[in-house]
């Protein structure tokens, strides 16, 4: 296995020593976790939110301070505040007030944010005036939300800076990202990264490139070739990686195909750089990281507000199932102990998300002897090592519920998505990942305790490779058209699902 120790890499900077940049590679324990991330676009929208609130309070302070003692509580002021707040949200997005380098630095972008709160109030004072409203809003109230809102949002913007800049320190607003194909192809690429590094949130970690002649050097740039393609699937399975970037010409479309074959297993944002390409498209084709045109080839496919909604969707729709089901759960635990000797749950380590391995929870549907963490055997129809009950609550699944614990307290699994299978689960003697080309990409999202492959008849023994084969397929199709009605669909339907045991043993 070969990894590398992310310590050992400065990624904020190009390494000044050529010389030694060969040496940066490094192994990484295996126990090794991602560094946890927060995703921009949801910090950007967050801080909307608590901008329009805040400035929508400011208004309403004001209002309650000055105009209602002696007028009451006008009609119009609950009206024109949120519409004046709404407004100056989307004229602060205009000035591009809503990224991390705008958040990092408040007093270099202050001038922005009074401009555009200005601006809105310029607007508001022209429509009083050709509307004739003179006599409907309160001129000192204007003027005091006015002030008391840029004294709100310049204390709030100096609250966000510093907890911006705490979790950049920490790297955890950071898009970590390296290029594949080294040479001249990417010099340009990366100078030109370099310089957008400077105000965003990429940080550039090094190359990877298959070449091992002279047209792959060592450094390029200034950042090291830290690779192949083969190792930085492994690069990427032990640390947090969000951007690969090719710098291949579209004319290298063997090549580009057989790389692009290794990695959209894995749970990154994928993107061919624009840069070396003679055939050009409407500029609306581009994506843009900084001033670099970029085609966009694979998305990771839960990201940014999803991964919040589908979050809190599974917590708390856990928690729910939780307790309606902990009388079942109860009853079970209570059979599992009067049948036979040995523990209720049964632990079983599993491929989590990304390859990471997890353990899961069961009740135990085996004598205590006759256990087999591993799945190195499947479980087939009158198995000898199967209990009474546990033939039951395996065909009904029962033996399932003690996941609903890994979705609402560990996280490490979601209510929806491809099942966790075993480490060493097997398919007519043969390794899944064998059996199947791109298995491991059913391990871009948490696994499921139900998913779209369970709910279509694709349930229980996986003895022959069509059926592990059909049960990926199902897995890929919910990975690619996940939205929260899909997982409320299957969740619906999965009831249903069970009554059908004939493959479930």
């Amino acid at each position: 296995m070969c990894a590398f120790a992310l310590r050992d890499i400065k990624a904020a900077a190009p390494a000044n020593d050529d010389s030694g940049a060969a040496s940066k590679l490094a192994e990484v324990s295996t126990d090794a976790r991602p560094t946890p991330a927060y995703s921009p676009i949801v910090l950007a929208g967050l801080v909307r939110i608590l901008e329009f609130l805040l400035i929508a309070a400011s208004g309403f302070a004001v209002h309650r301070l000055h105009v209602a003692p002696a007028y009451g509580y006008a009609i119009e002021y609950f009206i024109v505040i949120p519409g004046m707040a709404l407004l100056a949200i989307l004229a602060w997005q205009a000035l591009d007030l809503y990224t991390p380098a705008a958040f990092r630095s408040p007093i270099g972008h202050g001038l922005k944010l009074a401009g555009g709160w200005t601006l809105v109030f310029l607007g508001a004072l022209a429509a009083i005036f050709f509307l004739k409203l003179d006599n409907a809003l309160s001129r000192v109230w204007l003027l005091g939300w006015y002030a008391g809102g840029l004294g709100v949002l310049a204390a709030e913007r100096f609250a966000v800076a510093a907890i911006v800049r705490a979790l950049t320190q920490q790297g955890k607003l950071d898009r970590r990202t390296v290029i594949v194909g080294g040479g001249p192809a990417a010099e340009p690429v990366l100078r030109d990264l370099a310089a957008a590094q400077q105000d965003s949130d990429l940080r550039i970690l090094g190359i990877f490139d298959d070449r091992r002649d002279d047209r792959s050097p060592d450094v390029v740039a200034g950042y090291p070739k830290l690779g192949t393609i083969d190792d930085l699937v492994e690069f990427a399975r032990h640390t947090r990686l969000d951007l690969v970037i090719f710098t291949l010409p579209i004319s290298a479309e063997a090549r580009l195909l057989q790389m692009l074959r290794k990695l959209w297993v894995l749970p990154i944002d994928i993107r061919l750089a624009a840069h070396t390409n003679k055939l050009r498209f409407r500029p609306r084709s581009y994506s843009y990281i900084g001033n670099v045109p970029v085609l966009d080839v694979f998305d990771k496919p839960i990201a940014d507000w999803d991964v919040l909604i589908k979050a809190a969707f599974d917590r708390i729709v856990g928690a729910i199932c939780l307790l309606l089901f902990a009388p079942v759960m109860a009853a079970v635990a209570l059979a599992i102990k009067l049948d036979s000797r040995g523990p209720v749950l049964f632990r079983q380590t599993r491929y989590g998300f990304n390859n990471e391995r997890i353990e899961v929870y069961k009740f135990r549907s085996m004598y205590a002897d006759k256990l087999d963490p591993a799945a190195a055997r499947l479980v087939t129809k009158d198995d000898p090592r199967v209990t009474r009950v546990g033939r039951f609550i395996r065909k009904t699944s029962l033996d399932e519920l003690p996941q609903l614990f890994n979705v609402v307290f560990k996280g490490n699994l979601s209510l929806v998505g491809p099942r966790p299978h075993a480490m060493h689960a097997r398919a007519a003697e043969h390794l899944y990942d064998e059996v199947v080309d791109g298995y491991f990409a059913r391990h871009r999202v948490k696994p499921g305790l139900t998913g779209w492959a369970q709910i279509n008849g694709w349930r229980g023994e996986t003895d022959t490779p069509e059926k592990i084969q059909k049960r990926v397929e199902c897995d890929l199709f919910y990975i690619e058209n996940w939205s929260i009605l899909l997982d409320i669909y299957i969740l619906a339907l999965t009831p249903i699902a069970l009554l059908k045991t004939e493959n479930a043993y």
